[in-house]
C-alpha cells in the first residue's frame, strides 16, 4: 500500500479488483486509506478496470489494486 499510501498528487479513490467476485475490504484497511482521506471500493476486477477509466477520464486521482482474473 505504501505506494497509494505515498503518491503525489495524493490519491483521492482506491479501486479493489477482487477477481472474478467481490469481497468484502477488511476494516482495517478501509479504516487506514479512510483516515489518509482515501476513499476506497472493492468489485469485482472487471467492474474495477471499467470503474478506473471512467474516473481517470473524468480526471479524478485514482488508483487501483487489482487481482488477475484467468
Amino acid at each position: 500500500m505504501a505506494p497509494v499510501l505515498e503518491a503525489e498528487p495524493a490519491v483521492e479513490i482506491l479501486l479493489i479488483g477482487t477477481g472474478s467476485a467481490m469481497a468484502p475490504i477488511p476494516p482495517a484497511l478501509r479504516a487506514l486509506l479512510r483516515s489518509r482521506g482515501i476513499g476506497c471500493d472493492g468489485m469485482d476486477t472487471g467492474a474495477a478496470c471499467r470503474t478506473y477509466n471512467v474516473l481517470l477520464a473524468e480526471g479524478r486521482r485514482v488508483a487501483a489494486v487489482l487481482i488477475a482474473v484467468a
